[in-house]
C-alpha cells in the first residue's frame, strides 16, 4: 500500500542543518522557533491556543531513508529502527511535543524545538497529559543510555548524502 500526504506547514527552527540539533524536544528547553500553517489550512487552528503544548508531525525531509538497523545517537551498537527513535526510517515521520506560546493568524510560536528549519509539517495534534502520558515498566537499551540525551546532538549521520 502507498499513502501520499500533503504538507500542511513550513516548521522553522535555528537549525539550518541537522547536525547539531538536539535529539529531544525535551533536551531542546528554551529554543524558539515558529510553524507557518499554510492559510488554507488556518481554520483547524480554531481552539488550539488553548493548549500548552501540542505534538508536531513532520517529514524528516533531509534524511536517508529505509536503514532498518541503525546505530542511534545515544548507543554504539546497530537496534532495529523500530526500537530507535533515529529520522532514517521507512516512512521517515518525525513526531515533537513542542510548547505553543502563542497564536497569530496562521503562525503557530513555539518552544522547545528540535527540528531543522524548513522541515515540513504534516499535522497538529493537542499533547494531553491524561491521553498522552503512560505508567511504563522498561525502556529497551535506552534505559542504560538516557542519562546521555542532554549533551547528545545530531552529529549528521543519519544526513541524505548528495
Amino acid at each position: 500500500m502507498e499513502f501520499k500526504y500533503r504538507a500542511i506547514g513550513i516548521i522553522h527552527s535555528p537549525f539550518k542543518e541537522p547536525k547539531g540539533v538536539p535529539i529531544q524536544a525535551s533536551a531542546a528547553k528554551g529554543i524558539k522557533g515558529w510553524v507557518e500553517v499554510f492559510p488554507e489550512y488556518a481554520a483547524g487552528l480554531k481552539d488550539l491556543d488553548g493548549f500548552s503544548h501540542i505534538i508536531l508531525l513532520y517529514h524528516f525531509h533531509l534524511a536517508e531513508r529505509g536503514k532498518l538497523l541503525v546505530r542511534p545517537y545515544m548507543d554504539e551498537e546497530e537496534h532495529g529502527v523500530f526500537a530507535t527513535r533515529a529520522p532514517s526510517r521507512p516512512n521517515p515521520i518525525g513526531l515533537s511535543v513542542v510548547r505553543l506560546v502563542r497564536v497569530e493568524g496562521n503562525v503557530l510560536h513555539i518552544e522547545d524545538v528540535d527540528i531543522v528549519d524548513g522541515t515540513p509539517l504534516l499535522d497538529i495534534k493537542p499533547y494531553v497529559p491524561e491521553f498522552d502520558v503512560r505508567e511504563v515498566e522498561r525502556t529497551g537499551w535506552l534505559e542504560r543510555n538516557v542519562h546521555k540525551l542532554e549533551k547528545t546532538v545530531d552529529d549528521g549521520r543519519f544526513r541524505q548524502k548528495v
